[in-house]
């Protein structure tokens, strides 16, 4: 059976919970995957999204910070919570569906604002975050899984408004986009939206600092939808829905969306 699957950095689930809500009712994913939820998981407001058929989640949270939660109209058992680079963070949540497909919720660190370790200690978690998602990629090769989230990097060149400018800028320099090729190759991860759409400049995070983000599209892909060569091929249907960032008091970020036919 088909399934769609979304992946959203929401910048506070409780503070935003509406604007969930609104999704949810227009789009009405099968699964839905947040990154920096900003909540304990026991303060995640489950009713809201229960009421729409939602009635299964995974999680990982904290108060204030970070935070990682999977909604799911199909039944979901959690597999592992992993933290890597032993931040004790809340970044990472995977999830079984009963049709055995693994789906892995993602929020990489940031990285600060400098691109160098020795000065920014931000920096160095990053790739060290990245390092061990490798690592464990490489000790156990996934099969039949999905990994999403907000990684924090846009790879290509057409993932961001100006390669040239954006090269010594956190997000798009070339280490980074070294250690998510990496990662991303330990496991033999295929870019799914990319695969959908190969083509052309396309972005999924629009600065709060540029007050007319939509005229100035100053974008960035940081929010990916991943998949293992098993299943890639049945997944189609690839999008960003920029509009929803327009949506009244929104997220920076817009929701991406696939659908995979298993």
């Amino acid at each position: 059976m088909p399934f769609t699957l979304a992946t959203w950095n929401i910048n506070s689930v409780r503070l935003r919970a509406e604007l969930v809500a609104a999704f949810l009712r227009e789009e009405g994913p099968d699964v839905l995957c947040l990154q920096e939820c900003k909540s304990p998981v026991e303060k995640i407001p489950r009713e809201t999204f229960e009421a729409l058929g939602y009635t299964h989640m995974v999680a990982r949270g904290q108060k204030g910070y970070n935070g990682v939660a999977i909604l799911s109209k199909r039944p979901i058992a959690e597999v592992s919570a992993l933290d890597h680079a032993g931040l004790g963070h809340a970044r990472h949540i995977a999830g079984q569906l009963e049709n055995g497909v693994v789906i892995h919720n993602f929020y990489v660190p940031a990285g600060g604002d400098t691109p160098d370790r020795e000065v920014n200690e931000k920096f160095g978690q990053k790739l060290d975050y990245l390092t061990d998602m490798r690592d464990a990629f490489h000790a156990e090769r996934p099969a039949k899984s999905i990994l999403v989230g907000d990684l924090n990097i846009a790879p290509r060149e057409d993932d961001v408004w100006s390669h040239k400018q954006l090269l010594r800028v956190v997000s798009h320099t070339p280490i980074e986009v070294e250690h998510l090729a990496q990662a991303q190759d330990a496991g033999a991860w295929v870019d799914v939206t990319r695969q959908d759409i190969p083509d052309g400049n396309l972005y999924s995070w629009w600065s709060y600092r540029s007050p007319d983000w939509d005229a100035a599209d100053k974008g960035r892909r940081l929010d990916h939808v991943w998949a293992t060569p098993d299943i890639a091929g049945a997944a189609h249907g690839s999008r960003i829905l920029r509009n929803v960032r327009g949506w009244e008091k929104p997220s920076d970020h817009a929701p991406v969306l696939a659908t995979f036919d298993l």
